[in-house]
């Protein structure tokens, strides 16, 4: 494993394991990918840590590594992130996806805002008593007139789960409920019924999403993800940026500066001693 906030990321919207997720890599470059694949989280994917447990050696790793992000499964980069003291710092991040992505992708990945396009997982079955369910059906104890049956629960449930999916605690949406209880409660069902709806506190803001850039995997520049095709910016490429050629200057400036120059060779002819 990598230091703590380091190693290996696996970016979101992976589709599900199988077996041909890289058999269009060549072979060598699909075992490592597998490989790197079944590491978790946080785990050390430098080339000198893979050289210490694959059967290959670093430089043949970087080729490799190279290739693997040439093919969308790998981008490195940096993320800003918040330390425990309120301040912000980059932390290298090296993110890998079974599922290989175009450039467009990591764009949309370097802004926070990634398309999940893969399939909901299959969900296990619920419980038979859910928490939300044990929470109302044990309502009776902390107040008998609120004691339900257990079709009751059972309508209810939905609306107590709501709270604990905004972040509510079990003690908030217990006081919710039973705090100034009117005298006599002819519907227990009814009145938590309208608790749970009227009471229901506001979403939670949805999380900022974390600032990112990607570096090329030659020469470690960092930069936009526009200017990285394939994770290599395009001096690394072989390509140059154009230069523009310098403007001429006005009309009137080139024929003076030509008649200084005809002036000055008129000159010199003057100035040479006969033959």
């Amino acid at each position: 494993m990598a230091n703590p906030g380091y190693g290996k990321r696996a970016a979101a919207g992976q589709l599900p394991r199988r077996k041909n997720d890289f058999t269009h890599l060549p072979p060598r470059e699909a075992a490592i990918a597998a490989y790197i694949d079944r590491l978790p989280d946080g785990a050390d994917i430098s080339v000198k840590s893979l050289a210490g447990q694959l059967p290959y050696g670093q430089c043949a790793l970087r080729t490799a590594l190279n290739r693997i992000q040439r093919a969308g499964h790998l981008r490195r980069g940096r993320e800003r992130l918040k330390t425990a003291s309120g301040e912000f710092r980059w932390i290298t991040r090296t993110w890998f996806t079974r599922t290989a992505r175009d450039d467009g992708w990591w764009v949309t990945f370097t802004r926070g805002d990634v398309p999940d396009d893969a399939p909901e997982p299959e969900r296990a079955p619920p419980t038979t008593r859910s928490r939300a369910h044990i929470l109302l059906a044990a309502l009776g104890r902390t107040a008998s007139v609120l004691s339900l049956s257990a079709a009751d629960c059972a309508q209810l449930t939905p609306l107590a789960e709501e709270w604990f999916a905004r972040g509510a605690t079990e003690e908030t949406l217990l006081a919710a409920l039973t705090a100034g209880l009117p005298t006599p409660v002819h519907s227990p069902a009814a009145l938590l019924r309208r608790r749970l709806t009227d009471k229901l506190p506001a979403e939670p803001p949805a999380p900022r999403p974390p600032r990112r850039m990607l570096e090329c995997a030659e020469c470690r520049v960092p930069g936009r993800p526009e200017a990285l095709p394939g994770g290599v910016c395009r001096g690394c490429h072989g390509e140059r940026t154009p230069t523009r050629p310098a403007a001429l200057p006005p009309a009137p400036v080139i024929h003076a500066r030509a008649g200084e120059i005809r002036a000055a060779m008129s000159r010199k002819r003057q100035e040479r001693t006969p033959v």
